[in-house]
């Protein structure tokens, strides 16, 4: 296939051009790194890069928590805008492919459940729980402790940030677009994606990467909350494969299809930095007690789907990803 990869000069992107290359296929680079004119928001543009194109793989997004609700705007045009230009396009070109770049923020809050309520969905954290330390959410109900679990693709998505807002809109404008053409959508919900080429010392960068940059100037990674808060850390390679298998898979036409994408290995945000500082050679983790409100506690991937659906395994253990994260320059 001809796959148009748009954010494929990025992090993710570019780990998908050559899982795709190596996979026989002929990948395009459409990114605005290479070229200033190449930004999803310019009708012209797309229009002229979907010529003679199979597919698409929509990487291109801005990431990350940003700055509260000031950046609103700048997410909205990029990330949603962008993508109403792209499938508007496709729909002209009668490209009839499309593998998007979803994320777990989508689901905000996790799979939690209360041993006299059963499966619960807590409400937003506030901040006087979190001033005092208390960062663990409580049943609604009855205010017990609940258990944290994983999350399925059936969970009701519930944002809690501008960018989770924008991601699950991206979602909902693919579907739109699969049922208005016939086409075939597979939304690819990532969890903590980290690897070689990941951005550094940027408001949009990953924990891991902020770990690893402190390490490298000899500072010790600095943990926020308690450091228990669990995620699903997935090696970039693994979920560039996860791409390659979703482009290839027997086409679904008329529907969106979401898969989380992740290792199926919760680990705590506490533990990876143990894992980079030892593979580092570095200073051990502080945890400071710090937060930033529009995280959430626990949020960790049920990958099942995936896998059955697929045939996608990850193959990047936890450790071995760590440690070549931590040899990698930052």
């Amino acid at each position: 296939m001809r796959v148009l990869v748009t954010g494929g000069a990025g992090f993710i992107g570019s780990h998908v051009v050559e899982a795709l290359r190596a996979s026989g296929h002929e990948p395009l680079v459409y990114d605005v790194r290479e070229d200033p004119g190449a930004d999803v928001r310019n009708p012209a543009a797309v229009a002229r890069a979907l010529a003679g194109v199979d597919a698409v793989c929509h990487q291109a997004a801005m990431v990350g928590l940003g700055n509260g609700v000031a950046d609103a705007a700048e997410y909205v045009s990029r990330n949603d805008l962008g993508t109403a230009v792209l499938v508007a396009a496709m729909a002209e070109a009668r490209v009839r492919r499309l593998v998007l770049a979803g994320s777990m923020v989508v689901y905000g809050e996790g799979r939690y459940t209360c041993p006299r309520h059963g499966v619960v969905r807590p409400g937003p954290r506030a901040v006087a729980d979190l001033d005092a330390g208390r960062f663990e959410p409580s049943c609604p109900h009855c205010g017990a402790e609940l258990r944290p679990g994983l999350v399925g693709e059936d969970a009701p998505a519930d944002p809690r940030n501008v960018y989770a807002a924008t991601k699950l809109a991206q979602e909902h404008l693919a579907a739109a677009w699969a049922r208005g053409t016939g086409g075939s959508a597979v939304s690819l919900r990532y969890h903590n994606v980290y690897g070689p080429r990941m951005p550094r010392d940027t408001p949009y960068a990953g924990v891991a990467s902020f770990f690893r940059s402190a390490l490298a100037r000899g500072e010790a990674p600095r943990v926020f909350e308690d450091g228990r808060q669990r995620r699903d850390f997935v090696h970039v390679r693994d979920v560039a494969e996860a791409n390659v298998a979703a482009l290839e898979s027997p086409a679904a036409p008329g529907v969106l299809i979401a898969y989380n994408t992740g290792s199926g290995q919760p680990r705590t945000v506490g533990e990876m930095a143990h894992a980079l500082a030892d593979a580092y050679g570095g200073p051990s983790p502080v945890v400071t007690g710090e937060y930033r409100l529009g995280d959430v506690r626990h949020i960790t991937a049920d990958s099942a789907r995936l896998r059955a659906d697929l045939g996608w395994q990850p193959q990047v253990g936890f450790a071995e990803g760590m440690r070549e994260f931590a040899r990698n320059t930052p």
